[in-house]
């Protein structure tokens, strides 16, 4: 079977699960290309196809930013990377994110139907049925049920200076409906139920959760509490790639404020300009590419705290839970189906509420450790990506 896989980058969650899924495949014997734009100049190998590079991916992005219209550029990097995958001869294409304006869309997708090419399409957002944003949840819209207009978040990524939402969901469901077989894929189950209420309602839909390696991200000692005088100390963790309050990050400031001494907030993911804002009594760690260490926080941690307000199916949830910490996080997208009530709670986005919550677990220690490894068998990421070969093998 010859797959192919298409995401805008290599790297960060959903580049590191197109490259996964594609080394699964080949270990079992197929043929996987993942294909995305190219942010360095570099040769291709036999399992790669660049769609661009940074130029053509700037040019397209300021486009898209003047016009508002997204997806619609990158003509000629496009047009010679499908003649590529004409000449590799794809039996499945399965897609992920397709929004950071490096391909032309309305060309892929006409070269799909013309060709009859299976496809799996994987959502890690909202993107594919809205007429512009990523995420609708705080913005508390609708419209892309109806149609988009007047977008409430027309400055928010995929940023654009015109709202351009009306035409961009009309042409988007034009370009993403008629496909003769086409699953989606959603990581989680309030994405799924999204997706029915969208004009890709048509299209089965399957549930694979993301995965993580359970054999980095385990209960793993380390000097932590030691190394930053926290012993006897209640350790709350956050961790997050980018500290906005979308992700909560007000919501950790003022319980720093609230919590007395026996507690202490660890932040993971921070930069220069977020230290400015975080008050002495916060532990800033700036971004850490390195597994064990992480899991090393996660062990060292009484509480893993998620105050996100938009999120699909978080990867940091289920690390902290097969590292053997609670999970506390808010009533957001898909992220409260991975605790389950042995492993964690879910909670609303009430800073009094959040205080007693995270006040009686510390104090009581109310979950029992073995349920954490056998709620952590479930994120396997090994498992997961299992399931995408089976469902690549069920529409060949």
């Amino acid at each position: 079977m010859r797959i192919l896989e298409i995401n805008t980058v290599n790297f960060g969650s959903t580049g590191h699960i197109m490259l996964q899924i594609a080394d699964l495949a080949r270990s079992e014997g197929h043929e996987a290309v993942c294909c995305f734009y190219a942010r360095r100049n570099k040769p291709a190998d036999a399992n790669t196809i660049y769609i661009g590079n940074k130029i053509t991916h700037n040019l397209h992005k300021k486009f898209s930013k003047y016009t508002g219209y997204n997806g619609c550029l990158s003509v000629i990097s496009t047009w010679n990377f499908l003649r590529k995958v004409k000449k590799f001869g794809p039996d499945i294409i399965h897609l992920h994110n397709l929004h950071d304006r490096f391909i032309n869309v309305p060309m892929l997708f006409k070269f799909i139907k013309k060709n009859n090419i299976k496809v799996i399409w994987t959502l890690h957002d909202c993107w594919s049925f809205t007429g512009q944003c990523v995420h609708f949840t705080i913005a508390g819209c609708d419209k892309w049920k109806t149609g988009c207009h007047d977008c409430p978040q027309i400055h928010i990524y995929p940023a654009s200076n015109v709202d351009r939402t009306k035409k961009m969901w009309e042409l988007k469901k034009k370009w993403f409906t008629g496909v003769k077989d086409m699953t989606i894929v959603t990581p989680s189950y309030w994405l799924s139920d999204l997706v029915k209420e969208s004009y890709l309602k048509d299209y089965p839909v399957k549930v694979i959760n993301n995965g993580i390696d359970i054999s980095v991200f385990k209960p793993t000692a380390g000097d932590f509490r030691a190394k930053n005088h926290l012993d006897g100390k209640f350790i709350i963790l956050g961790a997050a790639s980018i500290w906005e309050d979308r992700k909560g990050i007000d919501v950790f400031i003022e319980l720093a404020k609230r919590l007395d001494d026996r507690f202490r907030i660890v932040l993971v993911g921070t930069d220069d300009e977020v230290d400015k804002i975080l008050p002495d009594n916060i532990i800033s760690i700036h971004r850490t590419s390195n597994r064990k260490e992480l899991a090393e926080l996660y062990t060292a941690a009484d509480l893993f705290f998620n105050p996100s307000r938009e999120e699909n199916y978080p990867t940091v949830n289920m690390e902290a839970i097969a590292c053997g910490t609670p999970v506390m996080t808010f009533k957001t997208g898909g992220s409260p189906e991975i605790p389950d009530d042995k492993t964690g709670v879910v909670v609303e986005d009430d800073i009094d509420a959040v205080e007693q919550k995270i006040i009686s677990i510390c104090e009581t220690g109310p979950f029992e450790p073995s349920a954490f490894e056998q709620r952590a068998k479930a994120f396997s990421a090994d498992d997961k990506f299992a399931e995408y070969l089976k469902l690549f093998a069920a529409n060949e």
